[in-house]
């Protein structure tokens, strides 16, 4: 059974055999808060997930971002599988694998952030969107192992900090952040991490 976390929570993440957890699939969606109007149909919310590779807790060069610009790391250990433009529809909106075992010893620390595309130009922001999650997936069971419901109000934030993996020894543990910012992009929000 999947651990519903809260935020700051963290948790070591192991198959639920308590054998060792090889790759994840982490999960991230959300869904448009329903606007009304008959005169103008709103401009779709594009939201835009990306995983942040951290040398001794930092980003140290543009190739550790994957997104959808560079969908796969140099060392194929993380993978973005494409962007949703709309998110529309159930379930993850953007999914990203990180093969656990293969991610390289440098990397103790992989973030997963959310920005908006051209939020401030179409007056977008989080506080348009609800149902937002970030959730672990044990690749190989396909079993939930933990998800975080993000329940705050983020009106006015046009990025957010989802969660992130941190690696110590041969431990994985997955920290629920929910960290809004008003970052206009992904170069912005990158910022933050150097």
């Amino acid at each position: 059974m999947a651990v519903n976390l809260v935020k700051g929570q963290r948790i070591e993440l192991r198959k639920s055999t308590g054998g060792t957890l090889r790759k994840v699939i982490v999960g991230l969606g959300w869904d448009e808060v329903k606007r009304g109007g008959f005169l103008f149909r709103p401009q779709a919310i594009d939201c835009d997930a990306s995983a942040l590779l951290c040398a001794n807790g930092h980003l140290e060069k543009n190739a550790d971002v994957v997104y959808f610009g560079n969908l796969t790391h140099a060392s194929k250990a993380v993978r973005h599988l494409g962007d949703n433009l709309t998110g529309a529809g159930d379930g993850d909106d953007e999914q990203i694998v990180v093969d656990l075992v293969s991610v390289p010893a440098q990397y103790d620390r992989i973030v997963f952030v959310v920005n908006i595309y051209q939020a401030k130009q179409r007056n977008q922001h989080f506080g348009l969107i609800q149902n937002a999650f970030i959730r672990i997936v044990d690749a190989d069971t396909k079993q939930e192992l933990c998800r975080y419901n993000l329940t705050e109000d983020y009106n006015g934030m046009t990025a957010m900090i989802f969660g992130e993996l941190n690696h110590v020894g041969d431990v994985w543990k997955f920290n629920a952040v929910g960290q809004g910012t008003t970052d206009d992009n992904l170069t912005a929000l990158v910022a933050r991490f150097r």
